[in-house]
């Protein structure tokens, strides 16, 4: 194989969160990278991730592709199994055939939530939901196909990067004067998302394999994190109404309890260290990209 400098990092689900900070955090480190969305590579298409392996040439594939929508999955197991669990061991499959180093995400959620201490990459999982099902029986898959993976688990990732993640829908809500509902009784281990893709980035470089937690530092409820990044804002913590998981309605179980710890020792910064650096991200972009001033 030629060196990881002159080979492109292969990224899947290109239009994601996920597949986006990828993007630009090689870009910003310059590492070359290629991103294919759904339409360009369907994961779950052994024909297409071989064709798409032989053109690029790739020293690693960064798998960011997969169905997100946790409460849909409960009826659309289906495609949640497609996308989630046949996609990543196919892709595990070829690159095990071509020598090609992989990158896949997991989730909490593939825990129940009984513990009261973090979660451990060798503590049992028995999801309660589809969702987290899926990414059990994918985390199982890769790992039989190609046992130098990298699987990371992580959990409420959230960014300025994007639009589709809690922190941002609270502040949009606060500063439109808005109150915000988030449930107060799941405990979870938020996580921004650079610290998460530099992370795995430097792992995937120095070549980790196996099952790693990554998250920031830090535990708290969905109401606890709302009230924290109105603080970190300068926003009215009031804003935040606290009301129990059950009461949203959500199809899928969650655990009431899934924050995540780690046997490698690798802690991510804390979690309002991730907001302040969210809220910077936010002016930054503001200011490479100003609102438009209407003149009449």
């Amino acid at each position: 194989m030629s060196s990881a400098t002159t080979q492109p990092v292969l990224i899947t689900g290109g239009t994601g969160t996920l597949g986006q900070a990828f993007k630009r955090v090689c870009r910003i480190r310059g590492l070359h990278a290629v991103a294919l969305n759904r339409a360009e590579l369907d994961i779950a298409d052994a024909s297409a991730i071989a064709q798409a392996l032989n053109r690029y040439q790739p020293w690693a594939v960064v798998n960011a592709a997969g169905y997100v929508r946790v409460d849909d999955a409960e009826r659309d197991a289906d495609r949640c199994y497609r996308e989630n669990t046949t996609g990543p061991e196919l892709l595990a499959a070829a690159c095990a055939a071509q020598d090609v180093q992989l990158l896949t995400f997991s989730t909490d959620l593939v825990f129940d939530g009984q513990q009261t201490t973090p979660y451990l990459e060798d503590d049992a999982p028995r999801p309660l939901s589809v969702y987290g099902h899926s990414k059990l029986l994918a985390e199982q898959a890769v790992l039989a196909q190609l046992p130098s993976a990298l699987v990371v688990r992580t959990s409420a990732f959230f960014s300025a990067w994007d639009e589709h993640n809690f922190v941002h829908h609270v502040l949009t809500a606060a500063r439109r004067g808005e109150d915000f509902a988030a449930a107060d009784d799941l405990l979870i281990s938020p996580t921004y998302v650079p610290d998460l893709v530099n992370s795995s980035l430097d792992l995937l470089l120095d070549r980790a394999r196996g099952l790693w937690h990554l998250a920031n530092e830090g535990a708290c409820t969905w109401a606890e994190l709302a009230r924290l990044a109105l603080r970190v804002a300068g926003l009215d913590e009031a804003q935040v109404v606290p009301r129990p998981a059950a009461s949203f309605g959500w199809i899928a179980r969650r655990p009431r309890y899934s924050v995540l710890g780690s046997t490698h020792g690798l802690l991510l910064p804390s979690v309002e260290s991730g907001l302040h650096r969210h809220l910077e991200d936010e002016r930054l972009l503001q200011s490479a990209n100003p609102p438009a001033v209407l003149v009449g």
